[in-house]
Order: C-alpha cells, then sequence, then structure tokens
C-alpha cells in the first residue's frame, strides 16, 4: 500500500470518527453540546495531554523492554524503537488495533527480525493493556454492580488463556496436531515461532512488570479524563476521580472487546451513559466530556503516529518502497 493509500484509509477511519461524534451530539442536542464545549476550562487542556503523552512515553517503555528482553533490538537505537512505536499508533484505529502488527513488519526492514517472532510483542501489549483496563476498572467495580458478570468473565477468559499457553506440553501437542493437517507443514512452523516468542513474554517476571508499566500509563489516562471532568464543571473529589477511572477503563475495554476500529462508537456510548448514570451529568455535558477525552487520546495518538511514520521513512530513504499495509505483515 502506497502512503496515499493509506492517507484514504486513515481519512475513512477519520470520517466514522466524525460520524460517530455527530451521531452522538445530535441524539444529545447539538447546540447543547456545543455550549458545554465553549464553557470548558481550556486552560486544563496542556495538562490533559501531558497525561496523555505520559502514558504514550510508558508504552514505548514497555515496547522497548519487550525488544531488548527478546534480544530484538539490535540496530534498533532508542529513536527507531520510538518511531517505530509511534508509528504504530497510525494502525490504533483498526480492529482490535490488531494493524499495530505494522510496526513488526517496519521492524523487519531494520534487522530482519522475522514478524512472526515479533508479532507476539504487539499481542502482548494488548493483553497487558486489558489486564491493566480490567484491574482499573476493578477498582470502581462498587460503583456499577451490573458490569461485574462481564468483569469477571474477562478476568476468568484472561486467566485461563495465560494458564493454557504456560502449559507447554498441551500446546506442543496442539502444533503437532495442526502440522499433519492439510498445509500444516507449511503452518505449523510459524505458529511455533509466535508461540515460543508468547510462551518468552508470559514470564512472570516479564508480565508482571509489564503490566504495572500499562496500570501507571492508562491511569495517567484516566486521571486526564478526571480534568476533562473538572473542566467541565464538575467538583473535583476522590469519588470522581474513582468514577473517571471506572468509566475510561470499562469504555476502553468493552470497545477493545468489540474489535470495531478503535472501539469508534462502543466506547464513545458507553463512556456517555456511564457519565450519565454515575456521576449525575447531563446527556449533552456527557457527550462533550467523551468527544473531548477522545480527541485527546485515540485522535491525538493517531496524528502523533502519522508524524512518526513520515519521520521513520524519511530517516531510513531506502525504505520507501516499503508496503505500507498491516497486510503486509501476514
Amino acid at each position: 500500500m502506497s502512503f496515499k493509500k493509506l492517507q484514504s484509509r486513515l481519512l475513512i477511519s477519520l470520517g466514522l470518527g466524525l460520524v460517530v461524534v455527530l451521531i452522538l451530539a445530535l441524539l444529545s442536542d447539538a447546540q447543547a453540546v456545543g455550549s458545554s464545549l465553549q464553557q470548558f476550562q481550556w486552560h486544563l487542556l496542556p495538562l490533559i495531554v501531558g497525561l496523555t503523552i505520559i502514558n504514550y512515553v510508558l508504552r514505548w517503555l514497555k515496547w522497548d523492554f519487550y525488544l531488548r528482553s527478546m534480544r530484538m533490538n539490535d540496530g534498533v537505537p532508542p529513536l527507531d524503537s520510538g518511531l517505530l512505536f509511534t508509528a504504530g499508533m497510525v494502525m490504533s484505529v483498526t480492529p482490535g488495533k490488531i494493524g499495530e502488527v505494522f510496526k513488526s513488519y517496519l521492524l523487519k526492514q531494520l534487522n530482519n527480525t522475522p514478524i512472526t517472532a515479533s508479532a507476539p510483542i504487539v499481542l502482548m501489549e494488548r493483553l497487558t493493556d486489558g489486564i491493566a483496563m480490567l484491574l482499573l476498572m476493578g477498582a470502581g467495580l462498587t460503583l456499577y454492580p451490573p458490569a461485574r458478570p462481564l468483569f469477571f468473565v474477562l478476568v476468568g477468559i484472561t486467566v485461563t488463556g495465560i494458564l493454557l499457553v504456560q502449559y507447554r506440553w498441551l500446546c506442543e501437542q496442539i502444533l503437532t496436531r495442526i502440522a499433519v493437517l492439510p498445509l500444516g507443514s507449511r503452518l505449523a512452523p510459524r505458529l511455533t515461532t509466535i508461540y515460543e516468542s508468547i510462551h518468552q513474554l508470559l514470564g512472570w517476571r516479564i508480565l508482571l512488570l509489564t503490566t504495572i508499566i500499562s496500570v501507571v500509563s492508562w491511569g495517567c489516562e484516566c486521571v486526564a479524563f478526571y480534568f476533562v471532568l473538572v473542566g467541565l464543571g464538575v467538583e473535583g473529589t476522590w469519588l470522581l476521580l474513582l468514577q473517571a477511572t471506572f468509566i475510561f477503563a470499562a469504555s476502553t475495554l468493552f470497545g477493545l472487546v468489540s474489535l470495531l476500529p478503535g472501539g469508534l462508537g462502543t466506547s464513545e456510548v458507553t463512556s456517555a451513559g456511564l457519565l450519565v448514570t454515575l456521576v449525575g451529568m447531563d446527556v449533552a455535558a456527557a457527550t462533550a466530556a467523551t468527544i473531548l477525552i477522545r480527541f485527546a487520546t485515540l485522535w491525538f495518538g493517531v496524528g502523533l503516529g502519522i508524524i512518526a511514520l513520515a519521520w521513520f521513512v524519511r530517516r531510513h530513504r531506502h525504505l520507501r518502497g516499503i508496503d505500507l499495509s498491516a497486510d503486509a505483515a501476514a
């Protein structure tokens, strides 16, 4: 895919995001939403964006730690590592963020690391992000009992999945069975490489450290959401911070589980609905808060990703002919 086609797909995603915003605004009285945005304390915006940037920096450190732990950082200085991570955010509006495997494709261009070996890093990023969201959501679970069943289901699936992957004998048996299937001789070696990487990344030391990083990084965005609410006139209290943490974590997690590009629609509706239910905001103010936090997090990240990708390709001019599609990683 050329830069032009990549740009077209990003414009489509941006268009979908704007449609979601318009639908929310129309359903909650566009004029009232506009009035809430006008009354927002815009001097808080640098603080909100700053907290978002801290989130990105910490997640980059996690990405870089994964590279070093897997010894895949040869020929990848800190600047390139940062550009790789940030460029991957261009693909955050893909279903389930799976397009972020694009980072593995770019990494292959730098040091020839097989995509099947490094792609599990992207999976582990999503896993630890999901665990962090569950922990942050769990901190305020008493605020909204109806969310408990889904919470415990997700916890059960996550723990079961981790334990199964750690059970090497079972996984090796499954890979052996796959190898005897039609086309299995071609597929099994790739799956074996992927499994070995995942098994190593799921070591308890690595998993614990990266989960802690994820909790702190995403916690920063929860605090950013808190300041969005304060900026809209909600009284800043410890209860509000707990509510903001629960709502942001829940809406982000539900958006991730939905597998929709960037959680578009799911995250926004969940966020606005919970703000009305738990915080007692009117629909217009809740919609305004949702719009602000999504632009300060999701779309701000996509914008940084576009800049990082252009910088990366300019820095490595010999890569200008690369296929810029996530499909190339297949």
